[in-house]
């Protein structure tokens, strides 16, 4: 999905938004030149949308290493000659500006102003942009990960700072740079609402400082050393692909073009790549998977937060199986995992249902209920509820009696669950829960059932909750 505005009749504006990644990527021309902001992985989208426009693009900017997904720097500049600027402290080993405060880019009728706004990352920049042909003050500001719509970015992410230090680092970044932007200027992040690189953004696209001064919690905050003590309190866990990817994006990635094809595999070629040990992911829908899968495989569907689930529950050095029912969902599924670096899988099987049973192999199935039916089998029979939500979500409202075992904790211990009861794991709409219950299968336990809708449904259904302040 991608927003599209022009800020006046000269400044050409689009913004790319990756909805299963919650990220936003920017495209802005003047005159015949373009400039990229923070491309994903598959740069088609940009080089389409600039031959549309009449732009070349000459300048492609970084607003810091992204540790949620693989950037497409790389393969966008060999393709177009384009310049990449990244933050001088990322330690970049492309060859790249290092860009620091002061740092002035002009292109067509329009500039581009860096401010070094250390905190999420220490190499974070954000970009001023100013048209001049419309006025000399800035119109808007690309502020990665600094500042969210709603939140500022999690100050967890360095190999060589503690995050006190860098949230101290955002303070000053935000109350010092970007705070003393006019009111009107325009606020376009690198994140929306989902991303794991904060933990409180809104669903909106855009904003304005003014709006961000007078709404957004941790700019109430009143002192530098509250705010470190909130930024680092009950931070969302990080998942261990996050220091790799910033890793992949400090040495720039692969191009797409370049990575191998691989084969279509028997179903007997599954099963023994299986016993030896190699993961199966599933890509088709919760239901699908529920009434019929390869056992032992692992549910992520192509439905949801695809990529950042497999690279959190899965890491980036995994090689999966690729499991399907349809040729796209694979190819859609190997361009979504290759946006979060997993680049490699030695085959994949379409219609991988069917040609199991043909194979003369059994179907594993997973039983599903409704919240209604947990209702009534809560009051007359030992269950076990396993929530596998936030601890944010569990705060706000859950179901009594539930245990809480975020899903991101699974990639490193498999929750215990007690033997002779059912064990019925929820999320909050079924997403998240089949994959807990396709990993729960993988470990071993066979009592366990999917809840249908999840605690969205249980609170439709006006079930009792119980929530912690």
């Amino acid at each position: 999905m991608k927003d599209t505005g022009t800020a006046s009749s000269t400044l050409y504006f689009e913004q790319f938004y990756l909805g299963c990644l919650a990220h936003a990527s920017y495209l802005l021309g003047s005159e015949d030149e373009a400039v990229v902001v923070d491309p994903q992985r598959d740069v088609e989208i940009y080089l389409a949308a600039a031959q549309r426009q009449g732009l070349r693009i000459k300048h492609i900017l970084e607003t810091h290493l992204h540790a949620d997904f693989v950037s497409g720097h790389k393969e966008l500049a060999a393709r177009t000659g384009a310049a990449i600027y990244i933050g001088k402290a990322a330690g970049a080993t492309f060859p790249h500006v290092a860009a620091v405060d002061g740092l002035e880019l002009r292109f067509g009728r329009a500039r581009i102003n860096v401010l070094e706004t250390p905190g999420h990352t220490l190499e974070s920049i954000c970009f001023v942009v100013t048209d001049e042909e419309k006025s000399s003050q800035p119109w808007a500001v690309l502020t990665g990960d600094t500042l969210f719509i709603g939140d500022v970015g999690r100050p967890d992410l360095s190999p060589t700072h503690t995050p006190q230090e860098l949230a101290g680092f955002l303070y000053d970044s935000l109350h010092t740079k970007l705070l003393k932007l006019p009111d009107a200027v325009m606020v376009y992040p690198a994140h929306g609402a989902g991303s794991l690189c904060g933990r409180n953004m809104r669903a909106e696209r855009s904003s304005t400082i003014g709006t961000e001064r007078l709404t957004n919690y941790a700019l109430q905050i009143p002192n530098r050393d509250e705010f470190i003590k909130q930024l680092t309190s009950n931070l969302p866990s990080r998942p261990d692909y996050f220091l790799k990817d910033a890793e992949i994006n400090r040495q720039g990635a692969t191009s797409l073009a370049d990575l191998p094809r691989v084969p279509e595999l028997s179903a007997a070629d599954v099963r023994t790549l299986m016993d030896q040990g190699t993961p199966a992911l599933d890509v088709r829908a919760p239901e699908k998977f529920a009434a019929g899968h390869i056992p032992g495989s692992v549910n992520i569907a192509l439905s949801g937060q695809f990529a950042t689930w497999a690279g959190t529950i899965l890491g980036v050095a995994a090689k999966p199986i690729l499991l399907a029912d349809h040729d796209e969902e694979i190819a859609e599924a190997r361009v979504r995992l290759a946006r979060v670096g997993i680049d490699a899988e030695p085959g994949h099987l379409s219609h991988c249902t069917e040609k199991w049973t043909q194979a003369g192999y059994p179907l594993g199935m997973i039983p599903q209920i409704s919240v209604d039916d947990v209702r009534a089998r809560q009051r007359s029979e030992p269950v076990q509820v396993l929530d596998v939500r936030r601890e944010v979500e569990w705060k706000a409202g859950h179901i009594e009696g539930s245990e809480l075992c975020p899903l991101d904790r699974f990639a490193h211990q498999i929750p215990w669950l007690r033997t002779g009861v059912t064990t019925m794991v929820h999320c909050k709409s079924g997403y998240r829960s089949m994959i807990a219950c396709s990993l729960l299968r993988k470990a071993g336990y066979e009592a366990v059932t999917n809840v249908i809708g999840g605690f969205d449904a249980w609170a439709e259904a006006k079930y009792p909750s119980i929530s912690e302040k």
